[in-house]
């Protein structure tokens, strides 16, 4: 290297290293990591990640090898649900070119540890915590031609990094509002974590017009959100799950999914009145064994799908069956007369509606769905009903046109699928990666 530009290089580390914005920046990642590593005395999550994370160098180093002029395709998402986002285009990007190499990298143990199995990519880990020597090492080995963020992750010290090495960085199904801090007064850290991006595409119009005020209108394109992509795909996909057509036969069904304890409480209330002879299929958000446990005793006349499968029979008053396994909820939701989508009494809100709505089957939700663009616009055409008691659910599920109300949501799908072609064609345009 130039002795001019080893100096320029060493001045901008110490600039950085002595930025107010960046020491604070440190301090909060350190302490998110102390905290962490104090939960995971009691929390089997916080030590999946951590464990997740140990020998991540060594590990990546033995298990990503990679053969010269070999084009390499490096996605980046935070858990399950961004996983699932990106997953169509990547999947394009492969059959375009099957000998792509793909990495994916998780920040959380709940998308990891359902996805790290997943055969489309060629090694799946972790993404060591964010800095500086991380992001050097993690960029050395891994040799990315094109890197995709999902929806959100903005890591300071991996986009500085991929911006210095001008490796094409695209976000994909980007979702900005006004309170977020790249569009406040005291935002420029986080904007300059934007600009380090070669191209974000985003779920609506909204998000390209606050990111055209700080100065990327050039850098935007509004393709939607391949999450519709996504449900179209497993919809068109779909194959029975084994043993539900036995417990759903000529009955009500209510599909529950990613279910929390006010969720649980509410269908509790519902299906143990025996309301119209329905029965309920309900798939928690958490399958830890205490939390079978309690809907177990919740649900006095229920069933676990893992007793289905060991070749229990379903007793004719059985009004619940207990989804104890991951992976079936998406392909549940064609059972169902009508679904019920968990998340909206907490703080972080619903959890995807639309693996529903593909299916045709009108939705139901708690309150919680200000956050989630596709929830308000199907509550709107009428696809999507929100209820907060027991009540109201109940009312609902009697009042609704739940054909019709099935007919919008599948129809609203439909018409917002489309955004992975928006971007792989993007990337051919732009050359930013090649068919062989």
């Amino acid at each position: 290297m130039d002795s001019s530009l080893l100096r320029c290089n060493l001045l901008y580390t110490f600039h950085l290293s002595c930025n107010p914005v960046i020491i604070f920046y440190n301090i909060l990642k350190a302490v998110y990591k102390t905290g962490i590593f104090i939960a995971a005395n009691w929390n089997p999550k916080a030590q999946k990640w951590i464990n997740g994370r140990k020998n991540w160098h060594q590990q990546l180093k033995q298990n990503w090898l990679i053969k010269p002029n070999e084009f390499v395709v490096w996605m980046h998402c935070a858990s399950l649900g961004e996983f699932e986002q990106g997953r169509p285009i990547l999947e394009k990007i492969k059959n375009q070119n099957p000998k792509i190499k793909l990495l994916i990298t998780f920040f959380s143990p709940s998308g990891y540890e359902i996805r790290k199995n997943y055969e489309g990519a060629d090694y799946i880990l972790y993404l060591p915590l964010d800095s500086a020597a991380n992001a050097k090492s993690f960029l050395d080995l891994v040799k990315p031609q094109l890197v995709i963020f999902v929806k959100y992750e903005f890591w300071h010290y991996y986009l500085n990094e991929l911006k210095q090495r001008q490796v094409a960085t695209i976000l994909v199904s980007g979702i900005f509002r006004f309170s977020q801090p790249f569009f406040r007064w005291w935002g420029g850290f986080y904007k300059t974590m934007l600009q380090n991006f070669s191209h974000l595409f985003v779920q609506d119009e909204t998000s390209k017009q606050l990111l055209a005020k700080i100065g990327l209108q050039n850098k935007v394109t509004v393709a939607g959100d391949t999450r519709f992509d996504s449900v179209l795909k497993t919809a068109q996909e779909w194959k029975p799950v084994d043993f539900i057509d036995s417990f759903c036969i000529d009955r009500f069904i209510i599909v529950a999914g990613s279910t929390w304890p006010d969720d649980e409480r509410l269908l509790a209330n519902l299906i143990n009145d025996h309301w119209n002879n329905q029965r309920l299929i309900i798939a928690p958000h958490e399958i830890k064994a205490v939390n079978i446990s309690n809907l177990k005793n919740q649900f006095p006349f229920s069933i676990c799908y893992s007793d289905l499968l060991k070749g229990v029979k379903v007793e004719e008053n059985c009004n619940c069956l207990i989804i104890d396994n991951i992976g079936y909820l998406s392909r549940l939701y064609k059972y169902a007369n009508i679904c019920y989508v968990g998340g909206g009494f907490t703080k972080s809100g619903i959890h995807n509606v639309l693996e529903a709505a593909v299916f045709g089957k009108a939705v139901i939700t708690g309150p919680v769905i200000e956050k989630f663009r596709e929830a308000v616009e199907l509550k709107k055409n009428g696809g999507l009903f929100t209820i907060e008691t027991q009540t109201t659910l109940k009312e609902t599920i009697r009042s609704i046109d739940k054909i019709e109300s099935g007919k919008v949501a599948a129809a609203y799908v439909l018409e917002n699928g489309g955004a992975t072609d928006v971007i792989l064609k993007w990337l051919q345009e732009n050359r930013l990666f090649t068919k062989e």
